[in-house]
Protein backbone atom coordinates (compact mmCIF):
# COMPACT_ATOMS: atom_id res chain seq x y z
CA UNK A 1 0.00 0.00 0.00
CA UNK A 2 1.27 3.30 -0.89
CA UNK A 3 1.73 5.67 1.93
CA UNK A 4 2.78 9.51 2.22
CA UNK A 5 5.75 8.44 3.94
CA UNK A 6 6.95 5.62 1.03
CA UNK A 7 6.32 8.78 -1.53
CA UNK A 8 8.35 10.93 1.00
CA UNK A 9 11.92 9.84 -0.47
CA UNK A 10 10.57 10.07 -3.71
CA UNK A 11 9.90 13.26 -3.41
CA UNK A 12 12.86 14.09 -2.48
CA UNK A 13 14.94 12.03 -4.67
CA UNK A 14 12.55 14.06 -7.68
CA UNK A 15 13.51 17.30 -6.56
CA UNK A 16 17.84 16.72 -6.42
CA UNK A 17 17.41 15.15 -9.82
CA UNK A 18 15.21 18.50 -10.68
CA UNK A 19 17.77 20.54 -9.29
CA UNK A 20 20.92 18.65 -11.07
CA UNK A 21 19.17 19.09 -14.11
CA UNK A 22 18.02 23.08 -13.82
CA UNK A 23 21.66 23.67 -12.47
CA UNK A 24 23.15 21.91 -15.58
CA UNK A 25 21.07 23.72 -17.62
CA UNK A 26 22.21 26.98 -16.92
CA UNK A 27 18.78 28.53 -17.52
CA UNK A 28 17.30 31.32 -14.37
CA UNK A 29 13.89 30.79 -15.55
CA UNK A 30 14.26 26.38 -14.81
CA UNK A 31 16.33 27.29 -11.42
CA UNK A 32 13.39 29.22 -10.23
CA UNK A 33 10.82 27.07 -11.08
CA UNK A 34 12.71 24.73 -9.05
CA UNK A 35 13.25 27.11 -6.31
CA UNK A 36 9.27 27.20 -6.38
CA UNK A 37 8.99 23.82 -6.49
CA UNK A 38 11.75 22.79 -3.45
CA UNK A 39 9.52 25.00 -1.61
CA UNK A 40 6.38 24.04 -2.37
CA UNK A 41 6.89 20.33 -2.41
CA UNK A 42 7.82 20.19 1.37
CA UNK A 43 4.66 21.71 2.64
CA UNK A 44 2.49 19.71 -0.17
CA UNK A 45 3.84 16.97 1.28
CA UNK A 46 2.89 17.70 5.27
CA UNK A 47 0.01 18.50 4.07
CA UNK A 48 -1.18 14.98 3.02
CA UNK A 49 0.82 13.84 6.06
CA UNK A 50 -1.44 15.31 8.28
CA UNK A 51 -4.30 13.36 6.65
CA UNK A 52 -8.09 14.83 5.48
CA UNK A 53 -7.56 18.22 7.75
CA UNK A 54 -4.30 18.66 6.03
CA UNK A 55 -5.36 17.71 2.54
CA UNK A 56 -8.67 20.53 3.38
CA UNK A 57 -6.71 22.85 4.13
CA UNK A 58 -4.41 22.75 1.43
CA UNK A 59 -7.09 22.43 -1.01
CA UNK A 60 -9.11 25.78 0.49
CA UNK A 61 -5.90 27.45 0.30
CA UNK A 62 -4.87 26.28 -3.10
CA UNK A 63 -8.32 27.20 -4.52
CA UNK A 64 -8.34 30.69 -2.80
CA UNK A 65 -5.51 31.86 -4.80
CA UNK A 66 -6.50 29.65 -7.66
CA UNK A 67 -9.72 32.06 -7.25
CA UNK A 68 -7.98 35.32 -7.50
CA UNK A 69 -5.97 34.53 -10.46
CA UNK A 70 -9.07 33.12 -12.36
CA UNK A 71 -11.12 36.36 -11.26
CA UNK A 72 -8.40 38.59 -12.66
CA UNK A 73 -8.42 36.63 -15.96
CA UNK A 74 -12.01 36.80 -16.33
CA UNK A 75 -12.21 40.59 -15.34
CA UNK A 76 -14.92 39.49 -12.70
CA UNK A 77 -15.45 42.11 -9.56
CA UNK A 78 -14.65 41.59 -5.79
CA UNK A 79 -17.77 40.62 -4.94
CA UNK A 80 -17.66 37.73 -7.78
CA UNK A 81 -14.28 36.67 -6.88
CA UNK A 82 -15.55 36.65 -3.54
CA UNK A 83 -18.61 34.54 -3.75
CA UNK A 84 -16.94 31.73 -5.87
CA UNK A 85 -14.14 31.56 -2.99
CA UNK A 86 -16.59 30.84 -0.92
CA UNK A 87 -18.62 28.75 -3.29
CA UNK A 88 -15.40 26.70 -3.64
CA UNK A 89 -14.17 26.51 -0.11
CA UNK A 90 -17.95 25.35 0.49
CA UNK A 91 -17.23 21.77 -1.48
CA UNK A 92 -13.78 21.29 -0.21
CA UNK A 93 -15.82 21.58 3.30
CA UNK A 94 -18.25 19.43 2.38
CA UNK A 95 -15.85 16.44 1.17
CA UNK A 96 -14.33 17.03 4.67
CA UNK A 97 -17.09 17.12 6.52
CA UNK A 98 -19.97 15.63 5.05
CA UNK A 99 -18.37 13.30 2.67
CA UNK A 100 -21.25 12.05 -0.30
CA UNK A 101 -23.00 15.67 -0.01
CA UNK A 102 -20.61 17.60 -2.45
CA UNK A 103 -22.92 17.71 -5.81
CA UNK A 104 -26.04 18.85 -3.23
CA UNK A 105 -22.74 21.32 -1.85
CA UNK A 106 -21.95 22.43 -5.51
CA UNK A 107 -25.75 22.82 -6.36
CA UNK A 108 -25.98 25.86 -3.57
CA UNK A 109 -22.78 26.94 -4.50
CA UNK A 110 -24.67 27.53 -8.30
CA UNK A 111 -26.98 29.21 -7.25
CA UNK A 112 -25.24 31.47 -5.03
CA UNK A 113 -23.77 32.33 -8.47
CA UNK A 114 -26.39 33.34 -9.95
CA UNK A 115 -27.81 34.91 -7.05
CA UNK A 116 -25.04 37.56 -7.48
CA UNK A 117 -26.24 39.18 -10.38
CA UNK A 118 -29.69 39.18 -10.44
CA UNK A 119 -29.63 40.78 -7.24
CA UNK A 120 -27.54 43.72 -8.81
CA UNK A 121 -29.80 43.59 -11.70
CA UNK A 122 -27.02 42.81 -14.12
CA UNK A 123 -28.75 42.88 -17.19
CA UNK A 124 -25.71 44.04 -19.69
CA UNK A 125 -22.85 41.35 -18.18
CA UNK A 126 -25.00 39.60 -15.49
CA UNK A 127 -24.61 36.10 -18.66
CA UNK A 128 -20.83 36.66 -18.70
CA UNK A 129 -20.62 36.75 -14.71
CA UNK A 130 -22.62 33.79 -14.40
CA UNK A 131 -20.89 31.83 -17.33
CA UNK A 132 -17.67 32.84 -15.46
CA UNK A 133 -18.80 32.12 -12.27
CA UNK A 134 -19.96 28.57 -13.28
CA UNK A 135 -16.90 27.72 -15.45
CA UNK A 136 -14.41 28.32 -12.02
CA UNK A 137 -17.13 26.49 -9.67
CA UNK A 138 -16.34 23.42 -11.92
CA UNK A 139 -12.78 24.06 -12.44
CA UNK A 140 -11.69 24.67 -9.14
CA UNK A 141 -13.92 23.37 -7.38
CA UNK A 142 -12.40 19.76 -8.22
CA UNK A 143 -9.79 20.13 -5.74
CA UNK A 144 -12.34 19.18 -3.08
CA UNK A 145 -11.08 15.53 -4.49
CA UNK A 146 -8.04 16.20 -3.01
CA UNK A 147 -9.61 15.36 0.87
CA UNK A 148 -11.19 11.47 -0.21
CA UNK A 149 -8.74 10.64 -2.87
CA UNK A 150 -5.61 11.17 0.10
CA UNK A 151 -2.25 9.57 -0.81
CA UNK A 152 -4.36 8.83 -4.64
CA UNK A 153 -4.02 12.34 -5.69
CA UNK A 154 -0.41 13.05 -4.18
CA UNK A 155 0.43 9.90 -6.33
CA UNK A 156 -1.52 11.93 -9.50
CA UNK A 157 0.58 14.99 -8.69
CA UNK A 158 3.58 13.22 -8.97
CA UNK A 159 2.99 11.28 -11.90
CA UNK A 160 1.31 14.81 -13.62
CA UNK A 161 4.54 16.48 -12.45
CA UNK A 162 6.89 14.58 -14.53
CA UNK A 163 4.63 14.08 -17.27
CA UNK A 164 4.79 18.04 -17.74
CA UNK A 165 8.98 18.23 -17.02
CA UNK A 166 9.64 15.07 -19.33
CA UNK A 167 7.19 16.68 -22.20
CA UNK A 168 8.72 19.85 -21.32
CA UNK A 169 12.42 18.90 -22.22
CA UNK A 170 11.39 16.34 -25.03
CA UNK A 171 9.40 18.36 -27.26
CA UNK A 172 12.50 20.89 -27.31
CA UNK A 173 14.51 18.18 -28.59
CA UNK A 174 12.86 16.39 -30.68
CA UNK A 175 10.12 18.84 -32.20
CA UNK A 176 7.68 17.74 -34.76
CA UNK A 177 4.35 18.33 -35.28
CA UNK A 178 2.80 21.13 -32.86
CA UNK A 179 0.19 19.57 -30.38
CA UNK A 180 -2.70 22.62 -30.56
CA UNK A 181 -2.52 26.07 -31.69
CA UNK A 182 -3.68 26.60 -28.46
CA UNK A 183 -0.29 25.71 -27.25
CA UNK A 184 2.31 26.20 -30.35
CA UNK A 185 5.10 25.42 -28.21
CA UNK A 186 3.84 22.12 -27.15
CA UNK A 187 4.76 19.15 -29.21
CA UNK A 188 3.42 15.96 -29.74
CA UNK A 189 6.48 14.57 -29.30
CA UNK A 190 6.75 15.87 -26.78
CA UNK A 191 3.11 14.87 -25.15
CA UNK A 192 3.82 11.14 -25.86
CA UNK A 193 7.47 11.29 -23.54
CA UNK A 194 5.70 13.14 -20.97
CA UNK A 195 2.91 10.35 -21.21
CA UNK A 196 5.42 7.89 -20.94
CA UNK A 197 7.04 9.04 -18.12
CA UNK A 198 3.89 9.84 -16.07
CA UNK A 199 2.54 6.25 -16.98
CA UNK A 200 6.32 4.89 -15.54
CA UNK A 201 5.81 6.58 -12.15
CA UNK A 202 2.67 5.59 -12.23
CA UNK A 203 4.06 1.71 -12.44
CA UNK A 204 6.79 2.42 -10.61
CA UNK A 205 4.71 3.00 -7.63
CA UNK A 206 2.95 0.10 -8.20
CA UNK A 207 -0.48 2.85 -9.10
CA UNK A 208 -1.05 2.15 -12.62
CA UNK A 209 -4.90 1.51 -13.59
CA UNK A 210 -6.32 2.45 -16.73
CA UNK A 211 -8.37 5.21 -15.20
CA UNK A 212 -5.00 6.84 -13.62
CA UNK A 213 -3.09 6.13 -16.78
CA UNK A 214 -6.06 8.04 -18.72
CA UNK A 215 -6.22 10.74 -16.03
CA UNK A 216 -2.23 11.34 -16.46
CA UNK A 217 -2.18 10.69 -19.88
CA UNK A 218 -4.97 12.48 -21.62
CA UNK A 219 -6.48 14.47 -18.18
CA UNK A 220 -2.99 16.09 -18.16
CA UNK A 221 -2.18 17.67 -21.20
CA UNK A 222 -5.87 18.33 -21.57
CA UNK A 223 -5.71 20.28 -18.14
CA UNK A 224 -2.80 22.31 -19.61
CA UNK A 225 -4.55 22.80 -23.19
CA UNK A 226 -7.75 23.86 -21.43
CA UNK A 227 -5.76 26.63 -19.36
CA UNK A 228 -4.17 27.88 -22.42
CA UNK A 229 -7.84 28.07 -23.88
CA UNK A 230 -8.91 30.59 -21.21
CA UNK A 231 -5.76 32.65 -20.91
CA UNK A 232 -5.53 32.96 -25.00
CA UNK A 233 -9.72 33.70 -25.28
CA UNK A 234 -8.73 36.84 -22.12
CA UNK A 235 -5.21 37.90 -23.80
CA UNK A 236 -3.31 36.74 -20.58
CA UNK A 237 -0.05 35.30 -21.27
CA UNK A 238 -0.10 33.56 -17.64
CA UNK A 239 -2.39 33.88 -14.98
CA UNK A 240 -0.07 35.31 -12.63
CA UNK A 241 3.08 36.62 -11.85
CA UNK A 242 4.28 35.98 -7.92
CA UNK A 243 5.87 32.68 -8.53
CA UNK A 244 9.02 33.12 -9.52
CA UNK A 245 10.28 31.81 -13.33
CA UNK A 246 6.35 30.25 -13.07
CA UNK A 247 3.76 33.09 -13.62
CA UNK A 248 0.96 32.03 -11.52
CA UNK A 249 -0.56 29.11 -9.58
CA UNK A 250 -2.92 28.18 -12.32
CA UNK A 251 -0.24 27.51 -14.83
CA UNK A 252 1.02 25.35 -12.41
CA UNK A 253 -1.81 22.93 -11.89
CA UNK A 254 -3.67 22.98 -14.75
CA UNK A 255 -2.42 19.71 -15.86
CA UNK A 256 -3.27 18.37 -12.00
CA UNK A 257 -7.27 20.11 -12.13
CA UNK A 258 -8.31 17.95 -15.28
CA UNK A 259 -6.10 14.58 -14.16
CA UNK A 260 -8.09 14.90 -11.08
CA UNK A 261 -11.65 15.47 -12.89
CA UNK A 262 -11.33 12.56 -14.84
CA UNK A 263 -9.56 10.48 -11.93
CA UNK A 264 -12.88 11.08 -10.28
CA UNK A 265 -15.18 10.39 -13.55
CA UNK A 266 -13.54 7.39 -13.89
CA UNK A 267 -13.89 5.80 -10.35
CA UNK A 268 -17.05 7.01 -9.40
Amino acid sequence: MITVASLAPLLGGALLVGGIAAAASRRRELMLRWCCWACGVPLVTAAFWWGRPGTALLALVVSAIAVVEFGALLRLGRTDRTVLALAVAGVVLTAWLAPGQELRAAAVAALALAAVPLLTGDSEDGLRRFGAGLLGLVWLGVLAALVPLGTAALVLFLAVSVADITAYFAGQRLGGPGLSPLSPAKRWSGTIAGAGAGLGVLAALSALSWPAAVAVAVGGPAGDLFESMVKRGTKAKDSGQWLAGSGGLLDRIDSLLLALAVFLVLTS
